[in-house]
């Protein structure tokens, strides 16, 4: 039987316009370069590469927050979302918790206040947060607290495929692990795909099924997490295999 796509990415070329100074002409820069992948239901698959390769750029154009591409974004699911590097940039410093869980549902316009309430408690609960949370602000919570009201926002309304853009980087060892087995926990518990973009190897081989390796926006080698790692092909996977000895 065939997987189920996901998403599906066919010779993406996203291009950013830069400014030529005060008279100059705008210049178009090509970050990305004919990127193709599919992500199946319940795969996670990793994307490595050293910053400033194009792994956030790609994850932006895929949500449709860049709208200069070519190529072709497909996605086989409904509302896709994103968990952030940072977790107190991405949360709304001057509303509580609870209101910031809420406003998705109230966006999706499909459940009365009650329900809005429930869910909100619910998730709180599924992401290891107590209920008291939900009444406080950001700057109130530790940052390993914070990235786990960011997995909530994104699980709230029910997605299928879920963008991780560097989710533990921020956070000391112990947190990240943490963080990482609540990712692999609502996996199983939500049947989520997820997106995985990371410079940590040794993140990736934890938690992802299949690596694709991208430099200079283009995608340079792909392959099952077991065989990148015991059999890289390429000499730039090689590099970033040994520099994370």
């Amino acid at each position: 039987m065939t997987e189920e796509k996901i998403l599906e990415v066919r010779d993406l070329c996203s291009f950013y316009e830069k400014s030529g100074g005060l008279f100059g002409k705008k210049q178009t820069k090509q970050v990305l370069e004919h990127v193709s992948f599919t992500i199946h239901s319940g795969e996670v698959l990793g994307l490595v590469g050293e910053s400033g390769c194009g792994k956030t750029t790609l994850a932006r154009t895929i949500l449709g927050m860049l709208h200069n591409y070519t190529g072709e974004v497909k996605h086989y699911s409904k509302r896709p979302q994103m968990v952030f590097q940072d977790p107190f940039s991405a949360l709304n410093p001057a509303r509580s918790i609870g209101w910031i869980l809420e406003e998705p549902l109230k966006i999706y316009g499909k459940y009365d206040a009650k329900e809005r309430k429930r869910r909100v408690d619910e998730m709180l609960e599924r992401v290891g947060l107590c209920a008291d949370c939900a009444s406080r602000k950001p700057h109130e919570l530790s940052g390993g607290q914070r990235q786990r009201v960011c997995i909530a926002s994104a699980l709230i309304v029910r997605p299928k495929l879920i963008i991780a853009d560097e989710p533990v980087s921020a956070l000391d060892v112990t947190i990240q692990a943490q963080i990482l087995q609540l990712l692999a926990d609502m996996k199983k518990e939500y049947d989520l795909s997820y997106l995985f973009i990371s410079h940590d190897l040794n993140v990736v081989y934890q938690l992802c099924d299949h690596v694709i390796v991208m430099k200079n926006g283009k995608i340079v080698e792909a392959a099952d997490v077991d065989d990148l790692f015991n059999h890289p092909q390429h000499e730039y996977t090689k590099q970033l295999l040994k520099a994370a000895e």
